[in-house]
């Protein structure tokens, strides 16, 4: 077999920008003289903050060309020729939400990179834009992947360097063990799902996505064990990124320790690309096994926005209950309907109707709808957090008194998250993923649904309600956002209206 493979450069141009940009943050790092009177660390700070903000600018716009159709680079010479990334609909939307993300987190971190390393707050400028955009740069790789090596890489460059953002801010004494909870279940997670991996190619005879779906429902009977049990550890790796109980139990305490604005990347980048990983691994290369799938993940569905939900209510928005954990734990809830349109998509493939593969294709849309708008609100919500001096949901109380377009935002992000008018995008997409379901048969799921929305409204509304109270003594409600905090909530809004 002949292993040359073509490369068309234009296709991989958006992932090169963010790893061109992480190289230039890096030399940019060691040759820029040390902060100093001559040279303030503001200045050195805005050096590479813009470069943390260009790299991802760079990458949306070299996505313009490819949006018309799918290409594809790294291609065998075979016939037909199995590719190792495929530039379709999905991975361009998904690239645009990881692209996004990451230029909407080095914003919003902009402040903190022109502090002095001496100030509260700061973190290492150097560092920060190199782990950031290293971080990025796997996230937008990985749902281009068509192979479970790059796949499984990607995942992994996404996923290393936030261990160290997340421990950026020495001063913080949650740092430190926020990144080894972190890392200690990641390393686990991956280390069971290249077990799976290679349980699938010792079935398969390969590891690009299209050979696996062909070759693993015509393996030999003797090893349909070895491919279930394959199938079931491969996804433990991408569940633990989207969050799915029960590989949650590392986001809340990781989100707290972590700066706000990692937190908001990796309840945005992170899990979006843990969910990209899911729908390439389960509809593209594991459809012959969603008599596995499919029931797991909608357990996995309605068990994960059950127990998120429930644990962000018993946060105390009235004391001391932190905003960046409350979002933590709602991030969770997200979760699960993330998943529910993926679980729809397995019960599609398992009719075998004319008609399953526009259901499939209609339940990764609901998924990819609704990854858009959680994404979009989420960073917002974060962008509000950081904003505000002190880090309780309490110094939210009467912000509406002194910063009343930054209160409105809020209210306007938890009203998407909560799928309530005027949030439309968050009504819409809801309903979207309930749809799926119902087409789906999975009507207990739906119900199941449909009961978390009731249960999260009461803490996005308790926490509505706290921004319209009077403010009292509290701290942070009157403060100024910075100028990067409010060109965010403008980008943000503008999004959420379109």
């Amino acid at each position: 077999m002949n292993l040359i493979q073509s490369i068309e450069w234009a296709v991989i141009a958006p992932v090169v920008a963010l790893a061109t940009g992480c190289l230039l943050a890096l030399l940019a790092d060691l040759l820029l003289p040390p902060a100093s009177p001559a040279f303030p660390a503001a200045r050195r700070g805005a050096v590479l903050g813009g470069l943390a903000v260009a790299a991802p600018a760079a990458g949306l716009a070299l996505l313009l060309p490819l949006r018309d159709g799918d290409r594809e680079t790294f291609c065998l010479t075979v016939d037909p020729a199995p590719c190792s990334y495929v530039a379709d609909r999905f991975a361009l939307t998904v690239q645009a939400l990881v692209l996004i993300g990451a230029l909407l987190a080095a914003l919003i971190s902009l402040p903190a990179l022109s502090r002095s390393d001496d100030r509260p707050g700061a973190v290492p400028a150097g560092e920060y834009a190199f782990l950031l955009l290293a971080s990025a740069t796997g996230a937008a790789l990985l749902p281009a992947a068509r192979d479970l090596a790059t796949l499984i890489l990607a995942l992994e460059v996404a996923t290393l360097p936030v261990y160290a953002l997340v421990a950026l801010r020495r001063a913080d004494r949650l740092a430190p063990e926020a990144a080894l909870k972190f890392l200690l279940s990641s390393v686990t997670a991956t280390a069971v799902t290249l077990l799976g991996v290679g349980f699938l190619y010792a079935a398969a005879g390969g590891l690009h996505l299209t050979v696996l779906a062909d070759a693993l429902p015509a393996a030999d009977p003797a090893l349909s064990g070895l491919v279930t049990v394959g199938a079931a550890l491969a996804l433990v790796g991408f569940a633990l990124k989207v969050g799915a109980v029960p590989f949650h139990f590392w986001i809340p305490e990781t989100y707290g320790g972590a700066p706000p604005a990692i937190a908001g990347y990796l309840a945005v980048v992170g899990k979006t690309a843990g969910l990209a990983g899911l729908v390439l691994l389960t509809t593209v290369a594991l459809p012959g096994e969603h008599g596995v799938w499919g029931p797991a993940l909608a357990l996995l569905a309605g068990l994960t926005m059950t127990v998120g939900n429930v644990a962000a209510l018993r946060v105390d928005p009235a004391e001391s209950g932190s905003a960046v954990r409350l979002l933590a734990w709602s991030s969770v809830g997200q979760a699960g309907w993330l998943l529910v349109p993926i679980a729809a998509a397995g019960r599609e493939i398992g009719t075998g109707g004319p008609g399953s593969a526009e259901g499939v294709s209609a339940a990764v849309g609901a998924t990819l709808a609704y990854a858009l708008m959680y994404a979009v609100v989420t960073l917002g919500a974060f962008a509000v957090v950081l904003s505000v001096r002190g880090g309780r949901i309490a110094d939210h109380r009467g912000m509406v008194a002194g910063r009343r377009p930054t209160a409105l935002a809020m209210a306007f992000f938890l009203i998407c998250l909560a799928g309530l008018p005027p949030g439309l995008i968050g009504l819409f997409t809801k309903v979207a993923v309930i749809r799926s379901a119902v087409g789906a048969d999975l009507a207990v799921l739906a119900v199941v649904a449909a009961v978390n929305v009731v249960i999260a409204l009461v803490y996005y509304l308790r926490w509505i309600a706290l921004l319209f109270r009077p403010a009292g003594e509290e701290p942070g409600a009157g403060a100024p956002a910075p100028v990067a905090d409010l060109a965010v909530l403008a980008v943000v809004a503008a999004v959420n209206v379109v």
